[in-house]
């Protein structure tokens, strides 16, 4: 059920007997030179309407299709919004809804740049007597199946846009290969932060084109995506988010 789809009446004798809602959080950033802008968004949004396959009662707030992004601002198109907006923004939709009757929100996120900014509003809420459940899609996908395992822009993502629509992945650009920029000669990139020293992981933060001039950046080459895999575990994803809001509306606060 979409809250934008309802009369005022409908969600009033939703909230009367459910105290639980969805939102989706997303972003529009680089992912490499392959994939749109809005994958963190159309990723989650695809999820949620996978869900309603299976759940047409659960209520689905409008999505939020931008995300902090500081390190992938440079790159044209990004959107960054910004932690601090992030929190505003977040926090007052959710104040909102708290006047009407919700108590247990679930955030279905898309970008890692959201996570602390949701995280802090989860402890907030804890104290106020309601509760946060946080999914990000592609770590909860990595449990289902390590297969799946990838960074950003990569063969996971790249399969979760064509499990979407096959014409958003741009093809010719989806075999470059990602050339890391290390720090110095012995300070080598490993990551969108981090660098090695000596077998040891340690967190250099930088904004991403200092990082790689491609845009994406993990061990899961883009190449290897395919629909089917895509298909595959955005379903995986939405039939796990169905028996966790089931589960989850059972809680009492």
């Amino acid at each position: 059920m979409r809250l934008a789809n309802i009369t005022w009446p409908q969600a009033e004798a939703y909230f009367k007997k459910h105290d639980i809602v969805i939102i989706a959080v997303g972003s529009i950033e680089c992912h490499g030179r392959h994939l749109p802008l809005g994958t963190d968004t159309l990723i989650p949004d695809r999820i949620l309407e996978l869900l309603e396959e299976k759940n047409k009662e659960i209520l689905i707030v409008p999505t939020i299709p931008y995300g902090s992004c500081d390190s992938l601002e440079p790159f044209p198109g990004t959107i960054n919004i910004g932690m601090d907006i992030l929190y505003q923004l977040m926090k007052r939709i959710i104040d909102s809804l708290r006047q009407h009757g919700a108590k247990k929100f679930i955030i279905l996120n898309g970008h890692g740049g959201n996570v602390k900014t949701i995280e802090r509003i989860g402890i907030e809420l804890d104290k106020e007597g309601c509760l946060l459940a946080l999914l990000n899609w592609w770590l909860n996908v990595w449990e289902m199946d390590p297969a799946w395992k990838g960074g950003h822009g990569g063969g996971e993502e790249t399969a979760g846009i064509m499990g979407i629509d096959p014409s958003l992945v741009d093809m010719s650009e989806i075999n470059k290969d990602l050339k890391l920029k290390d720090v110095s000669p012995g300070l080598k990139a490993t990551g969108f932060y981090t660098v090695e020293f000596k077998g040891i992981q340690v967190t250099v933060p930088r904004a991403t084109p200092h990082v790689t001039d491609n845009g994406w950046i993990g061990p899961d080459h883009p190449n290897t995506a395919t629909e089917e895999w895509g298909k595959k575990m955005l379903q995986a994803m939405a039939d796990y988010l169905a028996d966790f809001v089931v589960e989850f509306e059972k809680v009492k606060v």
